[in-house]
């Protein structure tokens, strides 16, 4: 049986020591879709859901950034992170589904996944806020992992949805 790493010999949440893990570059993808409402994709002009709050895309590249950036202050034990790089792409598939992409960077001793998953979910959550006076038929769903590189492993989402 695999044991929780935020779990002591005692069963009480603890922080992981990384003090003694080798530094690598780590790089983590998550993803996140919103299906919305033909009205709201009414509101595309120029790569963009414009909105009386403004800009959707453009405010929520800049509200995932910043959230992956605030990880560890949302996951009670997640490391504070030096990220050199988190990058928040927006576009829209062939079924109208918003797809949220978020990498995030750094040369470390832990992970990034927790902060590519926080950037696409607060990217997601922010294009929530800013069509719902559109309409509140807006649903977020299928928030996952689509790769990990650095560290003990690797991990690529196979493409089976």
């Amino acid at each position: 049986m695999t044991s929780f790493s935020h779990i002591d010999k005692s069963g009480n949440p603890t922080m992981v020591d990384v003090g003694e893990k080798q530094s690598t570059s780590r790089t983590a993808i998550a993803e996140a879709q919103i299906a919305v409402t033909p009205e709201i994709i009414g509101h595309l002009k120029n790569g963009d859901i414009f909105t009386k709050k403004g800009p959707v895309f453009q405010t929520a590249i800049i509200a995932g950034i910043q959230g992956a950036k605030q990880t560890s202050q949302l996951i009670p034990l997640c490391h504070p992170l030096a990220l050199q790089k988190v990058d928040v792409k927006i576009a829209i598939n062939d079924q109208d589904l918003i797809i949220v992409t978020c990498t995030a960077k750094v040369h470390g001793q832990t992970g990034v996944e927790m902060e590519a998953l926080t950037g696409a979910s607060v990217a997601a959550l922010t294009i929530y806020d800013m069509c719902k006076a559109l309409s509140h038929d807006i649903e977020i769903m299928n928030i996952h992992l689509t790769h990990k590189s650095g560290g003990k492993s690797d991990y690529n989402r196979p493409n089976n949805e």
